[in-house]
């Protein structure tokens, strides 16, 4: 079954049930059947009691759905009840990397340990695991960016010498630990450690971080990939992952009674470059770190796809032990040959209904005559960033904060980052308006590729605004540090709330033999 909270994401890190996966209403029509690919499978809509759940379940209906229950009384009869609400997001993950750190004794290192090693001449490799663009915008100095997924993958040829220290860090400990771990049971010879705390840890302790990072990996076969294949083969075996071909595939995908993930964790510009019809783009470490994206059913089956097998059987192993779910790693079907296309470019999402569209012309012109309200659907995060000037911004599940602006307009032009949103979006305008309404063909991204300028807002909307997404303590525009110290303390105090969740149960039952 899934769970799926129907609120905000920034409500839904307030309070929710563990195994509930966000499916705000601001995108529910066009996430639902990625989270969802099986339209029989049973689902719960939550909420707060504010009535968004019931309008889930009728989005879930009409997209075909079948089961779809509302949870009475929201999450807070589920606390009525006795039962546990947890803070924060990707919580399955973050709290299966706290008990991967108790569990295995994953080593750690002290922010001024690391410091006074460097400065000593300690040889040593900072391998920064989050994705390329959290690495630039702040780093370890010295670090080389390479995701989680590609640890095992490539750590032969970034420390070739088994005597080089390796330190793997992200932004808080998850990943970290993670990435640590993951080399640990690899089998790497190299003396392996998680950064304590990563770059907020590096922060409080007083250091700076590095701003616009470029190091990452060499791209391409990594030359010691027969030593990679054979660890993550190694540690696929012993956590019960199953090896499976086209053939098998096929045969899974056909079982309509079971929910069926698809997930290709490569790269995303391997992904770009050729990727199996109908999989998704799901690289390894992100996928572990932040399963709850991509995977909504418990007791679903997972099938992962790379082409050398080394990041999916890391990522395969792991998973295996977060959750009761089947998985399977799938060779063979992006080997190169007349008989197997592959499809090319980024992951297919639905059409945008039809409706008229502005070019950039029309909508500059839009934008000087008076009466006109421009609307921007993008994050909040991304419009503090650079947004068009005059454009409000617009959360699709709350336009109606938007009506009496609305009902005074003369026209109406909606935007977002690439168009495809503010396409979904006019339907939604039109309802709250007489005016005519028009997307920006292209988005936020044509108008700047035309040349035209964004106005930047690093404080509007305020914190409080932004439900839409749960704000990291960089996110914050005031007391940072403050919200650093209190995420590493919630990171770190999870595994005590885990012990009255009695859904959860890491670990592999009869070999690992902890819960």
């Amino acid at each position: 079954m899934a769970i799926l909270d129907a609120r905000e994401e920034g409500e839904f890190g307030e309070a929710h049930l563990f195994w509930a996966v966000p499916c705000p209403l601001s995108t529910a029509d066009l996430i639902a059947p990625r989270l969802l690919p099986r339209r029989s499978v049973p689902v719960v809509a939550v909420d707060a009691g504010e009535g968004h759940a019931e309008r889930l379940a009728g989005i879930l209906a009409r997209l075909g759905y079948a089961d779809v229950s509302v949870l009475e009384g929201g999450i807070a009869a589920w606390q009525e009840a006795g039962f546990e609400l947890f803070s924060g997001v990707n919580v399955p993950s973050k709290a299966f990397g706290e008990w991967v750190e108790h569990h295995y004794g994953t080593e750690s290192i002290d922010p001024a340990e690391l410091k006074r090693r460097r400065d000593a001449g300690t040889p040593m490799v900072v391998l920064d695991s989050r994705t390329f663009e959290e690495f630039e915008r702040m780093s370890i100095p010295g670090g080389i960016s390479v995701p989680g997924g590609e640890l095992v993958y490539r750590i032969g040829d970034l420390a070739p010498d088994p005597s080089t220290l390796v330190v793997v860090n992200c932004a808080g400990r998850t990943r970290s630990i993670l990435g640590a771990e993951s080399l640990r049971r690899a089998g790497v010879p190299n003396p392996v450690v998680a950064l304590r705390n990563g770059t907020m840890g590096w922060e409080l302790a007083g250091f700076s971080c590095a701003r616009g990072g470029a190091r990452r990996y060499s791209a391409g076969t990594p030359a010691s990939l027969a030593v990679a294949r054979a660890r993550a083969e190694r540690f696929a075996e012993e956590t019960g992952v199953q090896v499976i071909g086209r053939e098998a595939l096929a045969a899974l995908a056909a079982e309509h009674a079971r929910t069926l993930y698809l997930l290709d964790v490569r790269s995303p510009e391997e992904y770009r470059a050729g990727h199996l019809t109908g999989s998704r783009k799901a690289p390894g470490g992100q996928l572990v770190q932040a399963t709850d994206r991509w995977v909504a059913v418990r007791g679903a089956r997972i099938a992962l796809i790379d082409d050398t097998g080394v990041r999916a059987r890391m990522a395969g192993g792991w998973l295996r032990q977060m959750a009761p779910w089947e998985i399977f790693v799938v060779e063979g079907v992006l080997d190169p040959g007349p008989g197997n296309p592959l499809e090319i470019g980024p992951e297919p999402r639905p059409e945008p209904p039809l409706g008229p569209t502005l070019t950039v012309e029309e909508f500059r012109a839009w934008q000087r005559r008076p009466g006109t309200v421009l609307v921007d659907c993008a994050r909040s995060l991304d419009y503090r960033a650079g947004h068009i000037e005059g454009a409000l911004w617009g959360l699709r599940s709350r336009f109606a904060v938007l009506g009496p602006m609305l009902a005074a307009a003369a026209r109406v032009a909606v935007t977002s980052p690439d168009g495809w949103l503010a396409r979904h979006a006019q339907a939604d305008l039109a309802a709250l308006t007489r005016a005519p309404v028009r997307a920006l063909a292209g988005g936020t991204e044509a108008w700047v590729a035309a040349g035209e300028p964004l106005a930047a807002t690093p404080a509007d909307p305020p914190d409080e605004a932004c439900i839409d997404v749960h704000l990291r303590p960089y996110d914050r525009t005031g007391g940072i540090e403050a919200a650093m110290r209190a995420y590493l303390d919630w990171e770190v105090g999870l595994p005590q709330q885990l012990a009255r969740e009695t859904s959860v149960a890491f670990g592999l039952a009869g070999v690992h033999g902890c819960t």
